[in-house]
Formats: C-alpha cells, sequence, structure tokens
C-alpha cells in the first residue's frame, strides 16, 4: 500500500497543477464537452459560462459564512485549548492519523464547515506535537473526514427534502430526516466509516523514515489579541473598553440563543441559514470579547480566500452544465440504464461525476434533482435513496476534487499535490463502502 501510495503522490506532484489553474483547465474542458455532446456553439457556450459565474454569488455567500464560522467557533479559546489537550495526548503517528481522520469526520458529521476546518486545526497541532509524523498523510486524513458531511446534520440535499416548501415538495413531498440522515443504512454507513476509515489511513503512513516530511513550525501563523490602546492619561479609552468587554459579545450571544429557542419552539427547520446564524453567534459567545473575535477573524478570511475567488468560476462551469442541457444529459444516461433496485447506486455515480465538474451539492441537486426524481418516480424507485445517493456522490468525489480542501490547505501551508495521493487511494476505499451502501438501500426500499 505504501508503495500504490507513492506512485500516486509521484504522479501528481509531477502533473498536477494547482486549484485555480483546475478550474480553468476544467472551464474550456466543460465548453468543450458542451460543443461535442449537446452541438452548442462555442460563442453560446462561453454565453452560458459568463452568464453563470455569478449566479450563486447567494448560495457562494452562505457556503463562505458556513466556513468562516466553523473556523471561528474552532478557534474560540474553550475549543481551541480543548484540541491542544487531545494533541498532546497522542504519542505515535499511528495514533496521530486516527485521531485527525475522527476529529475531521465526527466533526463533519455534525456541520461540515466546522468539520472541514476543525479537522486542519487538529491535524497541524498534532503534526507539531508528535514527533516522526508525516505532515501531509495527516492533513489528508483530517480532510477524508469530510466525506460524511452529506449524510450529517448539514448535509444540504436532505435538510431540503425535510423543508416544509421546497422545490420539489410537489413531486417527492416531505421527506422526514428519519428516512435519511437517520435511516438505518445511512447510521450504519456513517459508523462503518467511522470506524474503519482512520485505521485505513493510518495504513498509510510511510515506514521508510526518508519519505517523512514533518510540519515546518516556522509556517505556523499564530494569531494574538490586539492590546488595549491606552488614553493620554494611561487608561483605556472608552471605545477600547467596549472593544474587549466580555459583556458585549456574551449578551449579543445570549440574544442569539433567545432567538434559536424560540425559532424551533414555532416549528422552525434546521436548514444553513439557521446553521450558519449558530455559529456565528456561538462563536462570538464563546470569544466573548469582540477584540478578540475580530483578532481571529483576520486569519479566518485568510483561510476562506481561494473559496471566495475560485466559486464563481465553478458557478461558471454550472453555467455551461445548465444552459447546454448538458447536465441533463449526463443524469439521463445512468437513469436509463437503472432499475428500481440499482436507482440510488448510479445516481451516486452520476453525482460524483457531475461533482467533478461542479463542486456544489445544493446547486448541483437544483438541477440534476429532477430529473433523478422524475425518473425514480416513472420505475418505482426509492425518492428517499435515490435523493440522498446524489448527496453521497458528492461527497465522495470532494476527495479529489480541489475545491473545498482549499481552506485545509491554506490552513497547513501545503500544496495540493503534497496529498492528493492519498486521497486518491482515499476515493477508491470510500467507493467501496459507498457504492456498497447505496446499492443495499436501493435493494430494500424498491
Amino acid at each position: 500500500m505504501n508503495g500504490l501510495a507513492n506512485f500516486f503522490t509521484r504522479l501528481v506532484n509531477r502533473y498536477m497543477p494547482d486549484p485555480l489553474v483546475i478550474a480553468i483547465f476544467l472551464t474550456f474542458f466543460t465548453i468543450l464537452l458542451a460543443i461535442l455532446m449537446e452541438g452548442v456553439s462555442p460563442l453560446e457556450a462561453v454565453g452560458y459560462w459568463g452568464d453563470g459565474f455569478w449566479s450563486l454569488l447567494s448560495f457562494s455567500m452562505q457556503m463562505t459564512v458556513i466556513l468562516l464560522s466553523g473556523f471561528m467557533l474552532a478557534k474560540t479559546p474553550f475549543i481551541d485549548k480543548a484540541l491542544d489537550r487531545i494533541a498532546k495526548q497522542v504519542k505515535t503517528p499511528f495514533a496521530a492519523i486516527i485521531v485527525a481522520t475522527l476529529v475531521g469526520g465526527i466533526g463533519s458529521w455534525l456541520n461540515w464547515g466546522f468539520g472541514l476546518l476543525v479537522g486542519g486545526i487538529v491535524a497541524q497541532k498534532l503534526a507539531l506535537n508528535v514527533k516522526g509524523l508525516h505532515y501531509p498523510l495527516v492533513i489528508a486524513a483530517a480532510y477524508s473526514g469530510f466525506s460524511l458531511y452529506g449524510i450529517g446534520l448539514s448535509g444540504s440535499v436532505p435538510l431540503l427534502l425535510s423543508t416544509e416548501g421546497h422545490f420539489l415538495q410537489n413531486q417527492v413531498g416531505i421527506i422526514p430526516l428519519s428516512e435519511t440522515i437517520f435511516s438505518p443504512i445511512l447510521l450504519i454507513t456513517s459508523l462503518v466509516i467511522i470506524l474503519t476509515l482512520p485505521f485505513f489511513n493510518a495504513w498509510l503512513h510511510p515506514k521508510d523514515p526518508s519519505s517523512i516530511v514533518e510540519i515546518d513550525p516556522t509556517t505556523v501563523v499564530n494569531s494574538s489579541v490586539p492590546k488595549p490602546q491606552l488614553g493620554h492619561d494611561g487608561k483605556m479609552t472608552i471605545a477600547d473598553r467596549l472593544n474587549h468587554s466580555r459583556m458585549v459579545g456574551i449578551s449579543i450571544g445570549l440574544l442569539s440563543l433567545v432567538y434559536l429557542i424560540h425559532h424551533f419552539m414555532n416549528g422552525g427547520s434546521l436548514n444553513l441559514n439557521t446553521i450558519n446564524f449558530a455559529f456565528l453567534f456561538f462563536g462570538i459567545l464563546l470569544f466573548a470579547s469582540p477584540a478578540s473575535y475580530l483578532s481571529a477573524l483576520q486569519d479566518g478570511a485568510r483561510v476562506v480566500s481561494g473559496i471566495i475567488i475560485q466559486y464563481p468560476f465553478y458557478a461558471g462551469i454550472m453555467g455551461i452544465l445548465v444552459g447546454s442541457g448538458l447536465i441533463v444529459s449526463f443524469s439521463n444516461i445512468f437513469v436509463d440504464i437503472s432499475t428500481p433496485e440499482t436507482m440510488p447506486l448510479w445516481s451516486f455515480i452520476s453525482g460524483g461525476i457531475i461533482n467533478l465538474l461542479a463542486p456544489s451539492g445544493g446547486g448541483q441537486w437544483a438541477v440534476q434533482g429532477p430529473v433523478m426524481v422524475e425518473a425514480a418516480n416513472s420505475i418505482g424507485a426509492s425518492l428517499a435513496a435515490t435523493s440522498v445517493a446524489v448527496q453521497i456522490g458528492d461527497q465522495w468525489t470532494n476527495m479529489v476534487q480541489p475545491f473545498w480542501i482549499l481552506p485545509v490547505l491554506a490552513i497547513s501551508g501545503l500544496k495540493l499535490r503534497d496529498v492528493m495521493g492519498y486521497l486518491v487511494l482515499i476515493l477508491i476505499y470510500l467507493g467501496l463502502i459507498f457504492g456498497s451502501a447505496v446499492l443495499i438501500w436501493g435493494y430494500t426500499t424498491a
């Protein structure tokens, strides 16, 4: 297995460019597909690209906020100290890989933005504390836990389907979370990954000491709280007292709790906006001091900057997929060979392929969803399994789609090619688990 990992690592080190270059190449590749498969003219394809470039600004802002608020929550003194304690208890590289995978996986199941970033943070802490730990692998292991986000509490498709008034309600109705996230098959799948993926990742650790790349401590950026400015009389100014006042942060944090309690007691649903609201204000509550929160926010902005600039590129690709009809054609290829039992499997595979071109779970479902739902209705396949299988395909190929790993790379200081060799092997392993799960789900619900 180490030989295979080394092979993929050498391969991507030689041929894989940076994520932005990949997004640009995917743009031209999608334009070419639209011309060859859908018969659109080059100018039409370029028009779809330009028209779609800014079409997901609202959604991209939601994604940015959930990442930023997740990072801020992970950097609160309470959680940061807890992660420090965890890292200091770990003594061997084998245990470090397991811990990084578990933190990233459990965190992502609870909330994808939090898990994605807390995994990277704890991986960096482990690398600083454990001698002989291969830094690229522990970062890849932490990111691999992100593969659970779509079947966790913040999975966009399951949450959407359980929300009153969603855009496919006339076709599928309301599908409760008990039939998706909390169904036996998905709970067992999540448990299998949580129990086995850490050991698979640990198995990939290089045996040859000369192959191990340890962290360079000088590259780690530590944020510090700015000191209050003193007036001419040597005392804090009123403005600085307010900036550093714990009462200000605690009061607005408590107000947010009142709102959330009121929201859920009156039948409010759990959606992306609710999650963002909760994480944003929990972070402020735990930081307490607005000055401390804003100081950490500077690091957070650096971490999510890659997402901000690259999301429009993938929105442009989505514009080509939608405008040319490519996304429908891709979906129909798998629909045509599906049976009621295999429909979830082919939904999973098609969702994974489309995600490689346009990594947007919610945006992808808005276009692919109606096609898959109509097909499931026509052949009597499970609507819950077919729908969520698209989300599972999305989270599966995120292991090698370079978009969502950008914040983790920003935290670690590594390049995409440093970790991609390991992520290819993780993709293969997860494909076996997810593929088996959705196939079993199809046969037990058709």
